[in-house]
């Protein structure tokens, strides 16, 4: 196996990286739907554990030119996370950063803890729950790159789609579910 072509083609590099301190506030969050109380994110110096799933959005397609997706998603302690299915148009990697996530690798499903990693390839089937009680982080990779923010933030609003939107939902967002 050898390096993929070159794409940049200057000769002394450019200045053109982009930090974000682990301070930056999510992106989008999802409270969760099985409780009439709206949550508390639990921020720092809160003693309240988070409620909900916070989504960062580290690196977005458009900002990596659509090489890839990274994404920290921060669980709250409530039962949460999506059923067996695949994707046929991209690989997802999940990386966990504290708590307890169970993870179904196609096989099997296992307590992933802190350093745990999980690649599912092309087609593969796999699932993530947090079924602890307990607040759990991860880190979740796309690759290619593709629109994940619609898909998180649209997720929330499948309650209100018909069946058949809720079908087109899932196929525009290269979801198989099984």
């Amino acid at each position: 196996m050898s390096y993929p072509d070159p794409r940049y083609f200057g000769e002394h590099g450019e200045t053109s990286a982009t930090f974000r301190p682990a301070t930056t506030a999510p992106d989008f969050v999802s409270r969760p739907a099985s409780t009439g109380d709206p949550g508390d994110l639990g921020g720092p110096g809160s003693s309240d554990a988070p409620r909900g799933t916070a989504y960062h959005y580290l690196s977005t397609t458009i900002s990596t030119g659509g090489e890839y997706g990274l994404y920290r998603v921060d669980m709250g302690p409530e039962a949460s996370g999506p059923s067996t299915h695949f994707h046929k148009a991209m690989s997802e990697s999940f990386f966990i950063l504290s708590g307890t996530m169970r993870l179904f690798d196609g096989r099997r499903w296992v307590d992933a803890t802190s350093g745990d990693y999980l690649y599912v390839p092309v087609g593969g089937l796999h699932a993530f729950r947090n079924e602890s009680g307990e607040p759990a982080s991860m880190l979740m990779l796309f690759a290619p790159g593709a629109p994940r923010e619609e898909y998180f933030e649209g997720i929330t609003q499948l309650a209100d789609l018909s069946e058949e939107e809720r079908t087109e939902f899932f196929l525009r967002h290269d979801s198989y579910f099984v």
